[in-house]
């Protein structure tokens, strides 16, 4: 059954990767500021920008209150790259895929997990599924789902900066960390906004760019 599985994961890997991303790079973060970006705070509690900012060429997140900032354009097929480090300490943030609505705080979204030490978890958010999440027998459903990376932590230290590539095609998502091979998924819903994560402590993203099929 094991070996099943891994053959049924790598087909769909080397099928989603013949879906070329050959477009022109788009550059979701221009360096300089986030013009293109749209923010959810939880409670509207705080502006904005006492959250989400850019600091010497990269995107800072505070990290507390919880919210997340979004592409004010939805996308389809595409590959993702993004960098990330943390600032003082490993914590928690994610980077979000396929926002189907932008509630407050937690979207209708596939979540890449960033928290330390589970880069490369998916997170069913705002009522979203995966295929490969099956809940344990007899057990409801848990608010936010989890289907955990394939690999152990691939991450780097407190200090060096990460990088994700993340590749979208008709709602399957495979997720690299620092080019290990970390998840694979498949979401029913095809189309969305990008999102970056406020949740836990300061995190800085860079280098946000999109490749269209």
């Amino acid at each position: 059954m094991q070996r099943f599985l891994f053959l049924a994961v790598m087909a769909i890997v080397c099928v989603t990767a013949s879906y070329a991303a050959t477009g022109e790079e788009e550059k979701l973060f221009n360096g300089k500021d986030l013009s293109n970006w749209d923010f959810v705070i939880d409670g509207n509690s705080v502006p904005a920008d006492q959250v989400f900012s850019v600091q010497d060429g990269a995107i800072f997140i505070k990290g507390q209150p919880f919210g997340y900032m979004y592409t004010k354009k939805k996308y389809r097929n595409y590959t993702l790259n993004v960098e990330w480090s943390w600032v003082d300490e490993p914590s928690n943030s994610g980077i979000f895929v396929i926002i189907e609505n932008t509630t407050n705080p937690f979207p209708n979204a596939i979540e890449i997990q960033l928290g330390a030490g589970n880069a490369g978890d998916f997170v069913c958010l705002g009522g979203s599924n995966l295929a490969e999440y099956k809940a344990p027998e007899g057990a409801a459903r848990p608010r936010f789902p989890v289907v955990k990376k394939r690999e152990p932590s691939s991450e780097k230290p407190t200090g060096e900066w990460n990088k994700a590539k993340i590749v979208v095609h008709e709602g399957t998502i495979i997720v690299y960390v620092n080019d290990v091979l970390q998840n694979v998924g498949a979401n029913a819903v095809k189309e969305g906004h990008i999102g970056l994560q406020s949740e836990g402590k300061g995190i800085n993203f860079r280098n946000v760019t999109l490749i269209p099929e």
